[in-house]
């Protein structure tokens, strides 16, 4: 889907005050009150339920979006729900009306004015439908919009789904939350429109200077060959670039798509690169023909030599965290005040290079990234597919279109870095080896300018010689792994010397024979464990949140409390300790002089670790209840003295350090009555 500039919120009674950004600025929402049906007998279409003359009087009141597997009758509940309702909306000539669907779990009908529009397969992609032709076109009527969603992904012919290997286990291990799970709304396009663009923004480290790629796929919905003219604008801060562009026009036949593209140079002073910690976006326009599309984008390099992950020519490595769509009492109902508090909880823990989970997420969750400086790996559904159903023609076009129609939505965003064709699968058969291969070569043509991987759990001993697992294809690896780690990942390294190694998955449950103190123990075990590994460039604890699960293994209460955070948000001591230990530096105190009338000097030093997480700080600042003390920049390994004051007869002085974008990293209280020093 095409980012519009303008933002629109809707405030939508659900369990608390929920707010769902719309992308386009002149959406036409669906959202807020709905009709809704549980169909467990698939009685729906031999009934007629999609007519617009179906009664309703047995039909439950409901808002979209809407997770109805949060209702306690419904929890259990896997099959086909209907939604209906009626809206206001008429052709006008020359334009075409679209219905979006920013996600619907997991496979998806649609009807107007009882007429059938169409299907979709995939829980966690967005979709569209041109209705124009279905819509009544009297002034003033009705439109009647009847939509069936199937949650049932316990099959093994869906994506995810289950296993066909006849285990206990076979079914995926988060819960398929079925319902109109994200923002559901029209938009009114003329006939010749912009369907999607894909910025690419590459810099010249050595000259400080951009060239800049924009790719416009523009639909002609009318009845004549069209030469549309494009026009491109780059703005920063809101500030208007003058550039010139090199532009590639053509005619696009009646009904047809075409690629249209544009490039341009930004010199040196128009260059601000995108960072962690300096997020620096750009704004473009473009206007294909009468219509105007907008999205952002950062200037950022990132690639990989010599074992080493690099941003914008920089080695760096950086702690992670796995997050679950699963918040109590909201399912996979991912509102801005969800994704706005989850992700600030993330930032601040230290964790900021992530493969987030085994699906997309809401784009907000990308939008945030962007803004905030996160690095992403995303992934479409291959969750532990068999080497049957990865051989399986169907489940290959099933996993291409879900994986496109996420590439799609995000690759635009300078925080997803990397694309991750799949999660533990037996990347060392034939088949494991085949979909790496393939699904790498397909995913590299939708979109070059991103890095490859899978998260492999083969690789923990098993293979010998690199050629027997599928992380040969990738550009750097990503393991899940759960223990003996120096060993096991020095034997990963010994297979592939030149890839850097990112874990994907890592940790321990809350729940263990040591309770939660066995997260924080197992952690610092971890933390001693990669410090002396100089490839391993991130770390992704398996799972920022709690989240629930029919999965063996689960608690009776159907929870999975492997979280730094519970279900509810609420921190665990495994929160502090892994800000503590992921903080890209640390604090010691070096001295401590009295002086007159109470005002007393604390001599602290500032080091930028050098071994993980290792990148160099710019703009930190020092935070104590006297004074705010920017920190000089600082590279890996290298340290400064800072002198506080500190007034009156205080023992104890807390600190903490925060980033140039505001978010606390570090916090510890320092003991002013000896050389010792205390962590909160």
């Amino acid at each position: 889907m095409i980012n519009r500039l303008i933002l629109f919120f809707l405030l939508i009674p659900l369990s608390l005050s929920a707010q769902y950004s719309i992308r386009e600025p002149n959406a036409i929402l669906l959202h807020g009150e709905w009709r809704f049906a549980l169909d467990p007998v698939d009685a729906g279409v031999r009934g007629n339920w999609f007519r617009e003359d179906a009664p309703l009087n047995r039909w439950e009141k409901v808002t979209v979006p809407h997770c109805f597997s949060v209702d306690p009758r419904f929890q259990f509940y896997t099959g086909t729900a209907w939604y209906r309702r009626t809206f206001p909306c008429q052709p006008r000539a020359g334009k075409r009306v679209m219905l979006h669907f920013d996600a619907a779990y997991y496979e998806t009908t649609v009807w107007i004015n009882s007429q059938k529009v169409g299907t979709h397969e995939g829980g966690y992609t967005p979709f569209q439908f041109d209705i124009t032709d279905y819509l009544k076109t009297e002034s003033g009527a009705l439109n009647a919009i009847a939509i069936s969603v199937n949650n049932n992904t316990w099959k093994t012919t869906t994506i995810p789904g289950a296993k066909d290997n006849n285990l206990p286990e076979s079914f995926p291990g988060w819960l398929n939350y079925g319902g109109l799970i994200r923002p559901v709304y029209l938009t009114i396009e003329p006939e010749v429109y912009v369907e999607n663009i894909k910025t690419n923004a590459a810099p010249d480290l050595v000259k400080g200077t951009a060239i800049v790629n924009v790719k416009v796929r523009v639909r002609n919905a009318g009845k004549q060959a069209v030469t549309p003219t494009l026009a491109v604008w780059v703005a920063q801060n809101g500030k208007p670039i003058t550039l010139t562009w090199k532009q590639q026009t053509g005619s696009i036949a009646a009904g047809q798509t075409t690629v249209l593209d544009a490039e341009t140079a930004l010199k040196a002073a128009d260059v601000k690169l995108w960072s962690l910690d300096q997020p620096t976006l750009y704004e473009v326009q473009v206007i294909a023909a009468t219509d105007t599309v907008r999205t952002h984008f950062g200037i950022r390099k990132v690639e990989v030599r010599n074992a080493q992950l690099l941003l914008n020519g920089q080695p760096i490595r950086v702690a992670g965290g796995n997050r679950v769509v699963d918040y109590a009492g909201l399912g996979s109902l991912e509102p801005d005040w969800v994704v706005e508090k989850d992700m600030r909880l993330m930032k601040e823990a230290g964790m900021e290079l992530h493969r987030l989970t085994h699906y997309t997420p809401a784009e907000t969750v990308y939008d945030w990234a962007d803004r905030n400086g996160m690095l992403i790996i995303s992934e479409a559904g291959n969750w532990q597919l068999t080497p049957r159903q990865m051989d399986n023609d169907t489940m290959r076009t099933k996993f291409r279109q879900q994986f496109r129609e996420m590439a799609e939505r995000d690759w635009n965003h300078p925080s997803v870095i990397a694309y991750s064709v799949g999660n533990e699968y037996l990347s060392e058969q034939p088949a494991g080896q085949r979909w790496t291969k393939d699904m790498i070569a397909y995913a590299r043509e939708l979109d070059p300018t991103r890095l490859y991987t899978f998260a492999s759990m083969r690789l923990n001993g098993l293979p010998k010689k690199p050629e027997d697992e599928a992380s040969q294809y990738c550009d750097f690896i990503s393991t899940n792994t759960y223990g003996n780690h120096a060993n096991v990942l020095k034997h990963i390294h010994a297979l592939y010397p030149d890839k850097p190694i990112f874990i994907s998955e890592y940790g321990t449950r809350a729940d263990g024979k040591d309770g939660e103190a066995g997260q924080v123990t197992h952690l610092d075990k971890f933390l001693t464990d990669i410090r002396q590994l100089p490839y391993v460039v991130g770390a992704s604890w398996w799972s920022f949140n709690d989240y629930l699960s029919r999965h063996d293994g689960t608690n009776p209460d159907g929870t999975r409390p492997w979280g730094l955070v519970r279900g509810d948000r609420s921190k665990r001591p495994l929160y502090k300790a892994h800000q503590s230990g992921m903080a890209p530096l640390t604090v010691e105190k070096i001295s401590w002089t009295a002086g007159n009338e109470g005002v007393h000097t604390l001599r602290v030093r500032i080091t930028a670790r050098a071994d993980f997480p290792a990148y160099a700080l710019h703009q930190y600042q020092l935070n104590t209840t006297f004074q705010q003390i920017r920190i000089p920049d600082l590279q890996p390994g290298q340290h400064v003295d800072i002198d506080l004051t500190v007034r009156g007869f205080e023992q104890r002085l807390p600190i903490d350090i925060s980033k140039p974008t505001g978010f606390t990293v570090f916090t510890q209280t320092i003991d002013l009555t000896n050389d010792t020093r205390t962590g909160n």
